[in-house]
């Protein structure tokens, strides 16, 4: 296969994440005989330095031309003025409305030598596997927004929340689709006792849910009492879906049962057949931030870039045997204790990000000479 990837490493640790991603895709290539061609493009705040937008044309002409995009991360206290007309998430919340991702995929899969860098005590954690859909371009992110004065010279400022049954229907379908390969179950997240938006959420999933997917169990669930199950009963879940908000924050509630951002993928996905292989145009990126702390510093956690290339694999290229060779590696990986702070207990060695990095790509060279013998 010959398959072309745009790179977007971002700020902060991004390049250097994105530099581990690109590492291991090759590893794959060499293994199974594909052809990566890689781009690199810009995005964020060193898109603004460079050309005073945080989604160049360009980038986004390359991201559309492209099978899959891999993205680092954006912004940094460089850029972190909320008042400034042009901000790095701007690129972001853009790449994603221009390429029509509307579904973000966002495993938790705990590795046993994980449980102890979680702060929840190991009874919680045993069998813990769920996923989180997020709807990722709609709701009150994406809706109108302002500022106006009011009548004794103060300030007021408002978001509008706005979702229809069409962008609810094809979020829930993809999960519903995705829960009916798994355990079958579905929990459905949102504030029906408080938000218009949610009780339409729910009555259109009961609704969905009933006619297509009889099969799949359908629970409702406030997200505050989601918020609250997360951490009491995390391994009850399997498949949450929610709206674009709750998902982004309780997806970052979860990393903590893994121990660490650094070790959580995303996956943000477009209409089925919509790259051309009948499978799914995509943009792949770490759940974590650009981490500006430790930017340059070697220290930062690759895994979840990596395994962000795994679902690459799966999702928008089809190769789901070249998928479960990354993870496996990873796993192997993690195993042999080849880890970066975050994770590593005290007293235990820390690895930097390109041993990890390296250490995961030798694992697939060498699943690929076992094959050979």
């Amino acid at each position: 296969m010959h398959a072309v990837i745009t790179a977007l490493p971002g700020d902060g640790i991004g390049p250097e994440v994105v530099a581990e991603g690109m590492r291991v895709l090759r590893a794959v290539g060499t293994r199974f005989g594909h052809t990566f061609e890689i781009r690199e493009a810009l995005i964020g705040g060193c898109a603004i330095d460079a050309t005073g937008t945080a989604l160049p044309d360009e980038t986004l002409h390359l991201c559309r031309e492209s099978d899959a995009v891999l993205l680092g991360a954006v912004g940094g206290p460089k850029w972190d003025n909320p008042e400034a007309p042009v901000r790095p998430e701007q690129g972001l919340l853009g790449i994603r409305k221009a390429l029509g991702l509307f579904a973000n995929l966002r495993p938790v899969t705990l590795h046993p030598r994980l449980i102890a860098a979680s702060p929840l005590r190991p009874e919680r954690l045993q069998g813990v596997d769920l996923l989180v859909v997020r709807e990722l371009t709609g709701g009150i992110y994406f809706g109108e927004k302002g500022r106006d004065t009011t009548m004794d010279g103060g300030e007021s400022a408002y978001d509008e929340c706005v979702y229809t049954s069409a962008e609810i229907e094809r979020i829930v379908r993809v999960a519903a689709t995705l829960a009916r390969n798994r355990r079958k179950k579905l929990t459905s997240v949102d504030k029906a006792n408080v938000l218009e938006t949610s009780r339409l959420w729910r009555s259109v999933t009961t609704r969905l849910m009933r006619a297509e997917f009889p099969d799949v169990q359908i629970e409702h669930m406030l997200v505050d009492a989601c918020a609250m199950h997360l951490i009491r009963r995390p391994m009850d879940f399997d498949v949450i879906v929610t709206e674009n908000m709750f998902g982004d924050i309780l997806t970052d509630e979860a990393s903590m049962l893994a121990g660490s951002m650094g070790m959580l993928p995303s996956a943000s996905l477009g209409a089925p057949g919509n790259n051309g292989r009948g499978t799914q145009m995509g943009l792949y990126e770490p759940i974590h931030g650009s981490a500006p702390d430790i930017a340059g510093k070697g220290i930062a956690n690759p895994l979840a870039t990596i395994l962000s290339v795994a679902l690459l694999l799966r999702h928008s290229l089809g190769l789901e045997d070249e998928a479960r060779a990354v993870e496996t590696a990873v796993w192997r990986t993690l195993e042999e204790g080849i880890i970066t702070g975050d994770i590593a207990m005290p007293g235990e060695r820390s690895a930097t990000t390109t041993e990890v990095g390296a250490a995961v790509a030798a694992w697939i060279e060498r699943e690929e000479a076992r094959s050979e013998r």
